[in-house]
């Protein structure tokens, strides 16, 4: 007997956010902050972004779970906490959120 929740076949959500530039391009396509995105287990970030059609180049930083990554190396799965960093984000603060050491 199978469950409502496998008869479904709905992935999980991530919570995503966006600061910056990219907050602007949520506003703009009036989603929610922060929004909630369905995503398969192992979605990478080049199919994060896809899924979300923001070019890659505006992403220079995926952040999941607090831990920053290139878009190319970042991997996200259903109740991860997920953020967006676009290119551009000042020196002291790159440090702090440690994506400094990824230049």
């Amino acid at each position: 007997m199978t469950t409502p929740l496998e008869e479904s076949h709905v992935p999980p959500a991530i919570e995503l956010r966006a600061f910056m530039d990219l907050a602007d391009l949520f506003r703009e396509r009036g989603w929610s902050f922060p929004l909630e995105v369905a995503v398969h287990e192992n979605t990478s970030g080049d199919e994060l972004l896809e899924l979300l059609d923001i070019p890659q180049e505006k992403v220079e930083v995926i952040f999941v779970n607090g831990k920053a990554s290139k878009p190319s190396q970042a991997v996200v799965n259903g109740g991860d906490r997920v953020a967006l960093a676009p290119p551009g984000v000042p020196g002291p603060y790159r440090v702090l959120l440690g994506f400094k050491k990824m230049d």
